[in-house]
């Protein structure tokens, strides 16, 4: 079963079925948010990323957490060679494991988010 749910201006296109829940597609919110059944509750409050997590000084393709939440482990180093597709780290959010995946083919130009970090929406997680 298919549901959209808007967090964060986001628009996240989320498939569940009896065993799994995947993140099939994330777009920008550009209406109001859907009604209140449909929207997730509120995530808890969390702790803000170290400074500077935003931004990188590596010029490539940016991997950005799509949510909050805190990364459990990082499956990358700097120098690695990546496909599209490549999980690159497993991030954890409101109780689920979430894997981030390489949106193209590369190499890992840098990492940010280590093991264990808490880290926001958008915040930047590596460079390929």
């Amino acid at each position: 079963m298919k549901y959209e749910v808007a967090l964060n201006g986001k628009i996240y296109e989320v498939d569940v079925t009896e065993t799994d829940a995947a993140i099939t597609a994330v777009k920008q919110a550009g209406f109001s948010p859907a009604p209140a059944a449909l929207v997730a509750p509120a995530a808890p409050a969390v702790q803000a990323a170290p400074a500077g997590n935003n931004q990188s000084a590596v010029a490539g393709e940016k991997i950005v957490a799509p949510m909050p939440g805190s990364i459990l482990s990082v499956n990358i180093a700097v120098g690695q060679s990546v496909k599209a597709g490549d999980v690159l780290f497993v991030l954890e959010a409101m109780k689920m494991e979430n894997d981030i995946v390489a949106p193209v083919d590369g190499t890992v130009k840098q990492i940010i988010a280590s093991k264990g970090a808490t880290v926001d929406t958008d915040d930047v997680l590596a460079v390929i």
